[in-house]
């Protein structure tokens, strides 16, 4: 079962990069039809996907959350069906020129690094606060990639000249909407890992990298959302902010690899 994860990890891979393609088929040959196929191949990608963290699931016995290729894996699909929800409740496609390239980019990484299914440290062995933890953080993580997308997009729409693209008022929209998902998420990643550190090391906060890096990236979305609601920011300066928070979504992702801590066995 461990090579079926595999086998269908490669057809996923293959399934979203052709998804992207005819996505930009789409764009530059305005064919409906095209997009469509669009649309099909990348809901193949995403099933493909989902078999694949299935499978290695069975193999493991426990959620594929333990090491940085599991969660790259991970990552990479919470953002495709992050994208499939915006894309079905939004009619539009546009967007996944932008968003599927940033789970492809984690599925390439995710070559680079060892897949071998290793037995969980002691901090680790608890399947239920695995789960939950890795999966809502997947949730948020998946949506602020989406939210990033349209905001890349929103400043390349300067006065609604692009005409592939959705109108600027549609794009803030799609990113507010997406960060409304991942920001509650988001919170209780925090959470749930404040109660998982005392269990494991006999403390709720520790200052560790991981740690504060994912406090700083919910500060950071706490800020768009206040921003955007009550000061009444729109435009460049809230794409911009959204921006920003994914870059440091990003750097919460990699930032285990050279800032080390208690988390650096992990990808979460």
């Amino acid at each position: 079962m461990a090579k079926m994860s595999l086998h269908f990890f490669s057809a996923a891979f293959l399934s979203l990069g052709a998804g992207t393609l005819l996505y930009l088929w789409y764009v530059i040959r305005k064919q409906e039809r095209v997009g469509k196929y669009a649309t099909l191949v990348n809901g193949l990608g995403a099933t493909m996907l989902t078999l694949a963290l299935l499978f290695r699931s069975i193999v493991a016995g426990r959620g594929p959350f333990s090491n940085q290729y599991e969660f790259a894996l991970a990552f990479a699909w919470g953002i495709v069906i992050a994208y499939v929800y915006i894309e079905k409740s939004f009619k539009l496609r546009s967007l996944g020129i932008f968003v599927l390239p940033i789970a492809l980019g984690l599925m390439a990484y995710a070559t680079t690094i060892p897949a071998t299914i290793e037995p969980l440290v002691p901090a680790l062995q608890n399947n239920l606060l695995l789960t939950i933890h890795v999966a809502v953080a997947i949730v948020a993580y998946g949506t602020f990639a989406v939210a990033f997308a349209s905001a890349v997009m929103f400043l390349f729409q300067r006065q609604n000249s692009v005409s592939w693209m959705p109108p600027r008022d549609k794009l803030e929209e799609i990113g507010y909407r997406a960060v409304v998902i991942g920001f509650p998420m988001m919170v209780l990643v925090l959470v749930l890992g404040a109660f998982w550190a005392n269990t494991a090391w006999g403390r709720y906060w520790g200052w560790d990298p991981k740690e504060t890096a994912t406090l700083v990236t919910a500060l950071l979305y706490a800020g768009y959302l206040h921003a955007f609601n009550l000061r009444g920011w729109r435009g460049t300066r809230s794409a911009l902010l959204l921006i920003l928070g994914f870059v440091a979504t990003v750097f919460t992702f990699f930032g285990n690899l050279f800032l080390g801590g208690l988390h650096s066995y992990s990808g979460f």
